[in-house]
């Protein structure tokens, strides 16, 4: 696909949702679903903070706060701490709630490559290779997310210009490349933990993360 060019998407459904985490913390989101997305999958927009009144309703106080986020079940629901997934989430909702902006959880679980394959790959993590070397002895490229259904999905919001929560480049490069406007990247909190250090690191060293751990 034309880098910047994509297929329009639209909004399919949209509903308001009240959110509660493990820890207590509550918000509430707007969630849309889309027609027409770029991969058939299944993924969500949470709009949050002043994003939760539905799109195009009126002005906002500045350009959204957005994170890509990949789905990662393991994190996610799970609360594993081979990876920081899960706390990611978490620290993103309640950051994008407090500035305003969108979560958008994308289907793409293992960078990619699903999760079979994924629980594959820590199988390879633990005979000592690390996250991007096991990806490729499965037959995988280290990184095989694509991130058109982001663009479109913020484009069927109504969102031109973003603010990036992430400290991935490859993000905002893909990003950038397809159209949105990224005016700043804002990294995100560092959860390490004994169980995910090395997995950190090589975000860090491989991935040029912007990590220090």
């Amino acid at each position: 696909m034309t880098a910047g060019r994509f297929v329009p998407a639209t909004v399919r459904t949209q509903v308001l949702l009240p959110l509660r985490f493990v820890d207590g913390y509550e918000t509430k989101a707007r969630v849309y679903t889309f027609d027409d997305l770029v991969d058939g999958r299944e993924h969500l927009a949470l709009g949050l903070g002043d994003r939760v009144a539905p799109a195009r309703a009126g002005r906002h106080a500045g350009p959204p706060l957005v994170r890509p986020h990949s789905e990662c079940l393991t994190g996610d629901v799970f609360g594993s701490w081979r990876c920081d997934c899960g706390a990611q989430l978490r620290e993103a909702v309640e950051r994008i709630a407090a500035s305003g902006g969108y979560l958008l959880y994308l289907r793409q679980e293992g960078r990619g490559i699903g999760l079979y394959n994924k629980l594959d790959a820590y199988v390879l993590q633990e005979e000592g290779l690390d996250t991007y070397e096991a990806n490729l002895a499965l037959g995988h490229a280290a990184d095989e997310r694509d991130y058109t259904v982001a663009a479109q999905m913020l484009a069927a919001l109504g969102e031109s210009s973003v603010r990036l929560l992430t400290n991935n480049p490859d993000k905002v490069a893909s990003m950038s490349a397809l159209g949105v406007t990224v005016l700043e990247q804002v990294p995100t909190g560092v959860h390490s933990s004994p169980a995910n250090i090395d997995y950190l690191a090589t975000k860090a060293s491989r991935g040029a993360h912007r990590l220090v751990v």
